[in-house]
């Protein structure tokens, strides 16, 4: 019996626009990107982790979904807010992120997300194959970076991220 599942919103998405993936199971005290990596035998460069985004003291608020790897961070104060076109801009937290996203902290992917703009950092987009939430906190999508491509509302931002120090 199978009991790794995607999130609905990530299933329906990966067979709309047909994105070739593999379906990896996940415990849900594992889920976030340290634990998974460490335990699942990957990498944090391999490990491609979906942000939520949202202005502050912008109405209406702007969001945007943003993809980074696990081994950078993602600059907001400039890059995200200069590509919103706004001043200021924040990690949106659980609760809002799960309103616009309908996906869990520790599975949150840009897969199943349409009405938004997706910012994919140049780096991820450099690997042959990325690790990313399923929706949910029992799987994770494994899959060619390429894939993201035919999504609606993505671009690839070189420098959305930067090392970490």
């Amino acid at each position: 019996m199978d009991e790794t599942k995607l999130h609905p919103l990530v299933e329906e998405a990966v067979t709309q626009y047909d994105i070739a993936h593999q379906v990896l199971p996940c415990l849900p005290e594992l889920a976030d990107t340290a634990a998974f990596c460490e335990h699942y035998g990957f990498s944090l460069d391999q490990s491609a982790n979906t942000i939520l985004v949202a202005s502050r003291k912008v109405e209406p608020t702007r969001y945007a979904v943003c993809v980074v790897l696990g081994t950078t961070r993602l600059d907001v104060n400039q890059k995200v807010c200069e590509l919103l076109g706004v001043k200021k801009a924040s990690f949106a937290d659980a609760d809002m992120t799960v309103a616009r996203t309908g996906m869990m902290i520790g599975g949150v992917t840009a897969i199943g997300v349409t009405d938004i703009p997706i910012y994919i950092d140049g780096a991820v987009m450099q690997r042959r194959e990325v690790v990313m939430g399923g929706g949910n906190r029992i799987s994770k999508l494994l899959l060619d970076p390429q894939e993201l491509m035919k999504l609606p509302n993505v671009s690839v931002i070189d420098a959305l991220a930067k090392a970490r120090e």
